[in-house]
């Protein structure tokens, strides 16, 4: 009785969740209540606050719930290229930006984060979080292009964490413009070509002045 019980509230948990989803990609996060998430739920009020403390943790666990087991297969793919950095950094954007254009619920929750919820206010502690990953991402692809720098495989001129700048703003420029227009253009397509354009870029020797 009491496994059934846990069961039947992780049911509840995440059919708030998938509420939660619909609800902020449709209206926005600032424009959505608790009270909107329950109906959409079809549960109560109570029912959420047993979950959850705030809006705030619900957003929070709808992210997790999305973005940790793809964090998860980076970190394998890290291990699985320890030796070959630039291998794994187009591995790792790849895999990214081919989830974002074939899982449709993975484009759910990045549209929801980049073009429906502002950070301000009850949800600015949700972008100080945003900044720490994103500060750690920063940091995995710096280290990555100083060992290929000391492989040979990038010029030793190369500035590694202007590198990896550039990096997260071809890979967050591709998010934001496709989050905002899925018919830009192609990203299934694309994404390939765009990250090997970059990566030949950083790899060539700079040019004399």
């Amino acid at each position: 009785m009491v496994r059934r019980t846990k069961e039947e509230a992780e049911v509840t948990r995440q059919r708030i969740l998938d509420a939660a989803e619909v609800i902020f990609q449709r209206n926005g996060v600032s424009k959505t209540t608790l009270n909107d998430i329950a109906q959409e739920a079809n549960v109560t009020r109570g029912a959420i606050y047993w979950h959850f403390e705030n809006k705030v943790s619900v957003y929070d666990a709808m992210i997790h719930r999305i973005i940790d087991p793809v964090e998860d297969k980076l970190a394998e793919l890290q291990a699985q290229h320890i030796n070959e950095p630039l291998v794994f950094i187009r591995t790792m954007m790849l895999f990214f930006l081919n989830k974002l254009a074939t899982d449709p619920r993975y484009y759910c929750i990045l549209e929801i984060a980049w073009q429906k919820c502002e950070y301000v206010g009850e949800m600015a502690e949700i972008r100080n979080r945003h900044l720490e990953c994103g500060n750690r991402f920063a940091g995995i692809y710096t280290e990555a292009i100083e060992k290929a720098k000391a492989q040979g495989d990038l010029p030793k001129s190369l500035d590694a964490k202007m590198a990896a700048v550039g990096l997260m703003a071809v890979k967050d420029g591709l998010i934001a413009n496709w989050t905002l227009d899925r018919n830009r253009f192609p990203l299934g397509e694309m994404a390939e070509g765009i990250m090997d354009f970059y990566l030949a870029g950083i790899a060539a020797e700079p040019k004399s002045k």
